[in-house]
């Protein structure tokens, strides 16, 4: 016999178990079912393990650091199997949480794969609910190409749960994800090469903050290959034989492709139902969420829009008062900021310089870069960049990218004023706050040229 409920969510990631949530509080019947671990892919194999992993790593700059004022250490040992127990105990708190949280919304959680079996329909292991609204919100999954001794490299998913720690690793691909995991893999004492077959890595960030993290990358001796493929891998043993474009071999421990994530539509019934998707095969939604069938909508990484956790949580809550609310919601897309919690970080809000001259009339860039005050003592041979975007004919600061220590911190603050619509004179006129590297933005004077 059929359960009814106001609303489905297929998916108890960020943006599913928002909207559950508030969708609850609105007064609707909610069930949740999932087939994995609550929290998604953000609390289980994402930002908050990989988080977890470049604070320890970053222990490797402290430790080298403490000289220069004044530390004398002893003899250090990184254990990864300890890293590795105490996050997984975290990450255990953190679905109890989400349990919790659903349980005291009212949401009902139920455990297994859900299919849609109609516009109204889902089925969770041969048992099946009615809803009058349906949310899809799976998710993503990593993509990893069609290469001869595929089966033999790893995603991001099982970076986080390797039993050793690999001496060597060669990390395929120039998003995030791959930057981020060198940094990490770095830190914690391997030996990293990045490939990437493009001239250079992230793609869609700024220039100037894409030139500068390559440089401080191969400071740290990370060997990054650009314009370059992998062939074909082969096992040897506890060895990994790569082929590389070009005729050149490599010979490591672990490879991890880190080549983009693709939203998780398969074999959900999405297009039995009439659901049209897009050739990524992400849900096509409208700017409410709804899908092409009326009771069916989605969110987050499904959806292929700003795949960020943030962006779904926003998402879900702006879809819970559509449906069940008194006033129809719009998630904003505009001005999300973003961060790469890379080594050093960076964090980018609003358009880049290219863009910015692409789609605006005239363009004033204001750009510092300098050594941070820590390292005058330290020695390391690190530098911060900030960088301002602005409307000359409104003086609207359209764009601010930071690279350096802290630079997502500080980001956060600043896309706040740009939300407000901040003019470069407002920024003049805050008075910084001295001695720190955020107060480069309320110091920026003089206009540069084209990128450095």
């Amino acid at each position: 016999m059929a359960q009814d409920y106001d609303l489905f969510v297929i998916g108890a990631g960020s943006g599913g178990v928002r909207a559950s949530r508030v969708a609850a509080r609105l007064g609707a019947r909610v069930a949740l079912a999932e087939d994995r671990k609550l929290g998604g892919t953000c609390v289980n194999e994402g930002c908050i393990p990989k988080k977890l992993l470049v604070y320890a790593a970053h222990f490797a700059d402290a430790f080298e650091d403490a000289a220069g004022f004044g530390w004398e250490l002893g003899p250090r040992r990184f254990h990864w199997s300890r890293l590795r127990e105490r996050k997984d105990r975290e990450i255990r708190r953190l679905n109890a949480l989400y349990a919790q949280l659903l349980q005291e919304a009212g949401v009902q959680q139920i455990s297994g794969r859900a299919r849609l079996a109609g516009p109204n329909q889902v089925q969770v292991d041969g048992q099946t609910f009615r809803a009058s609204h349906i949310l899809v919100a799976t998710g993503s999954w990593p993509h990893l190409p069609e290469k001869p001794g595929i089966q033999h490299a790893i995603s991001s998913n099982e970076a986080f749960h390797l039993e050793q720690l690999p001496e060597r690793v060669l990390i395929v691909g120039g998003g995030y994800i791959a930057v981020e995991f060198a940094g990490i893999f770095r830190g914690l004492g391997c030996q990293v090469t990045l490939a990437y077959r493009g001239p250079l890595f992230l793609r869609g960030f700024d220039d100037d903050l894409r030139r500068y993290l390559a440089q401080e990358l191969a400071k740290r001796a990370v060997d990054l290959r650009f314009c370059c493929e992998v062939e074909a891998i082969e096992r040897r043993g506890a060895e990994l034989r790569v082929a590389l474009s070009g005729g050149e071999t490599l010979e490591v421990q672990q490879v991890l492709f880190a080549t983009g994530r693709v939203p998780k539509t398969r074999d959900l019934g999405l297009e039995e139902v009439g659901v049209e998707l897009g050739s990524r095969g992400e849900i096509q939604v409208d700017a409410y969420s709804r899908s092409s069938v009326p009771s069916i909508w989605a969110v987050g990484d499904v959806t292929d829009r700003i795949n960020l956790t943030p962006v779904a949580i926003a998402e879900g809550e702006a879809f819970a008062h559509t449906a069940f609310g008194s006033t129809p919601i719009r998630p904003d897309h505009t001005g999300v900021p973003s961060a790469v919690f890379s080594q050093p970080p960076i964090g980018s809000c609003g358009l880049t310089e290219t863009r910015a001259r692409q789609e605006l009339e005239q363009v004033d860039v204001y750009r510092s870069r300098f050594r941070p005050l820590k390292h005058t003592l330290s020695g390391r041979d690190e530098q911060s960049l900030m960088k301002l975007v602005v409307e000359a004919a409104s003086g609207r600061v359209a764009g601010c990218h930071i690279a350096g220590p802290d630079a997502p911190e500080i980001l956060q603050a600043v896309a706040i004023a740009m939300k407000c619509g901040a003019t470069k004179a407002q920024f003049d006129a805050t008075v910084g706050i001295h001695p720190t590297s955020a107060e480069e933005l309320v110091t920026l004077r003089e206009p540069v040229g084209a990128s450095a």
